[in-house]
């Protein structure tokens, strides 16, 4: 497996991964606007992705979005997407996936990784078992109609 940090030329090879990853969260397949949203993450480079790869195959995918934190005053990434395919699941992928986004943390010199994730994600032993604590801090989210 290789993990690399991906660019516009993986453009295509995401593509699928991240329509698969909208599609497990119960979103409509639509992988024109997947190929639009994520040429512009590449365009504004507002993201950081990984993604592995098994014999040139990619197989999984994690996607990073800068933030800050007020009170300690540092930089922190919030992954807000991880998705590995389905035929490759329970080989590490996202494990790998995971500590790679961890490592470039530490490289960057960032406070560290919040994962955004649903209540019923069962990717959550993965987390605690790769340190990451789960907060107890109440979440809320406006929607503008």
């Amino acid at each position: 497996m290789t993990i690399i940090k991906a660019h516009l030329d993986h453009l295509e090879d995401l593509v699928s991964l991240f329509d698969g990853y909208r599609v497990f969260y119960k979103q409509p397949s639509d992988k024109d606007s997947a190929h639009h949203f994520l040429l512009e993450r590449f365009k504004n480079k507002d993201a950081v992705i990984f993604m592995a790869y098994i014999n040139n195959k990619a197989v999984g995918f994690t996607q990073l979005y800068p933030l800050l934190s007020s009170v300690s005053m540092q930089p922190m990434y919030l992954l807000n997407d991880l998705f590995v395919d389905t035929n490759y699941r329970g080989k590490g992928i996202g494990e790998a996936l995971i500590n790679k986004a961890k490592q470039f943390c530490i490289t960057e010199n960032n406070k560290g990784l919040a994962i955004q994730t649903a209540h019923d994600n069962p990717a959550q032993h993965l987390y605690t078992r790769l340190g990451f604590e789960k907060e107890t801090d109440l979440h809320f989210f406006w929607k503008a109609d």
